[in-house]
């Protein structure tokens, strides 16, 4: 190969010789008095010519080896990145609550990692959610510890939901949790700007707090069951986009709107079953957009509208009894 590279350059040197030479002395035969050509310019001019090529061909082989050092990298990166994948998925399907909890801190740090990948480390969490959960001990499906590994997950969502800026937040992710189970559960001071499910979903004992979170898109709850749980959604901010309670049951539940901001958003309770319990929306704000209560009903349950404040939205009542002021 060196012997090939050396008569390579020796036979572009020869070239470019002569055709500085032939340059350089129609140059000269351009003046008066002709002077013959230099034989040291000619070769002078040579070397310069010689060492800006080979300057740029040095320059384009760096950069050339830099792109394929890059890509080696990157694909050593990825490999590692799957691998890590692997090992949290495993980790989350193991009998013992402990290596449950270590999956769920990996594939976390995974999804801050791996930016690219972020919404399906948030799918597995989600789908985690929505297995089937059983939280009676007694109970032959009872899982020891499930509890604690299913809240974990839900605190690390709503620890990734705090600052919508930051380079590992999770705001503008989507969230499925269909089908899910929860028993309590703290997403105080999320912000949800993605897309939000909570399509048949079941809040089941325990208490769930929303309290000053921040929803900007739209919101999903529906058919979603509200049994023997509280709620809260206090100072909640629904800006715009559609919060669709359709078709959800509230039975012998406490959830709360108390102080929310509805701005320019759809607010739709429609054939909502209100059984025992009670929906509170005082000190509610409704600015502009549209609230309806079309075809609910209410089985001895009550809601509440106390000190809310109705102007500026169209408010369809169906079954709920109008507040004497707003």
């Amino acid at each position: 190969m060196a012997p090939l590279v050396l008569l390579v350059a020796a036979a572009l040197s020869f070239v470019l010789y002569h055709l500085m030479y032939d340059l350089l002395d129609q140059a000269a035969r351009s003046q008066r008095p002709y002077k013959p050509v230099n034989t040291n310019d000619v070769i002078k001019t040579t070397v310069t010519v010689l060492t800006l090529i080979g300057a740029v061909l040095a320059g384009i082989y760096a950069y050339r080896k830099q792109l394929l050092a890059e890509g080696d990298a990157h694909r050593s990166d990825a490999s590692q990145l799957a691998e890590r994948y692997t090992a949290a998925a495993e980790q989350l399907g193991h009998d013992q609550a402990a290596v449950r909890l270590a999956g769920v801190y990996a594939l976390a740090r995974l999804a801050d990692d791996w930016e690219e990948q972020r919404q399906v480390c948030i799918d597995v969490l989600c789908a985690y959610l929505r297995m089937p959960y059983q939280p009676d001990p007694t109970h032959p499906g009872h899982k020891e510890g499930e509890r604690e590994v299913r809240h974990t997950i839900i605190r690390t969502i709503g620890d990734h939901l705090q600052q919508p800026d930051a380079p590992t937040s999770w705001c503008a992710n989507s969230f499925d949790f269909t089908g899910a189970t929860f028993d309590g559960g703290n997403f105080s001071g999320s912000h949800f700007i993605g897309k939000v499910t909570f399509y048949q979903a079941t809040f089941s004992g325990g208490v769930v707090v929303f309290h000053n979170a921040t929803f900007g898109g739209d919101i999903n709850f529906i058919a979603t069951k509200f049994s023997g749980s509280t709620v809260h959604f206090d100072e909640v901010k629904f800006s715009g986009g559609t919060i669709n309670f359709n078709g959800a049951k509230f039975s012998r539940s406490n959830v709360r709107f108390m102080f929310a901001k509805f701005s320019d958003s759809t607010v739709s309770f429609d054939m909502a079953e209100i059984s025992g319990g009670m929906l509170r929306f005082d000190h509610a704000e409704f600015i502009g957009g549209s609230v309806s209560f079309s075809r609910a009903t209410l089985g001895g349950g009550t809601v509440h509208f106390d000190g809310a404040t109705l102007g500026g939205a169209a408010i369809t009542w169906g079954p709920v009894p109008r507040p004497t002021a707003t």
